[in-house]
């Protein structure tokens, strides 16, 4: 068969055809592949802030709370052994030594309320 010169056939147009719109359509979903891709990358890195700043604000609101606790419990020492009302010197020192053996006084507290009750 003689090699035809000149415009393409039908079938050669529509190969050619096929081709272009083949190419324009793996071009299209490459792109929206990669916009997509994208999407999802912003969207774990904003997750990934979001888990960051709840950390944070956890780690700080622990912190608050430490500190919190540490100035109760250091009041709670300033706080002086009151005497018992009208309960005996034997029995505030035994309160006081009591105290001081769970931890809520120091001997220098300790000391100090016993002077006070012993006049």
């Amino acid at each position: 068969m003689p090699r035809r010169i000149g415009r393409p056939g039908l079938i050669g147009t529509m190969a050619r055809t096929a081709v272009i719109t083949g190419t324009a359509s793996a071009t299209s979903r490459a792109m929206n592949n990669r916009a997509n891709a994208r999407a999802d990358q912003r969207a774990s890195a904003q997750a990934y802030d979001a888990q960051q700043a709840q950390y944070a604000q956890q780690q700080q609101m622990e912190q608050m709370l430490a500190q919190q606790q540490a100035l109760a419990a250091q009041q709670a020492q300033q706080i002086p052994a009151a005497p018992a009302p009208g309960g005996d010197t034997l029995s505030q020192l035994q309160q006081l030594g009591e105290m001081r053996s769970a931890g809520l006084l120091t001997d220098a507290e300790f000391a100090a309320a016993k002077a006070k009750i012993l006049g």
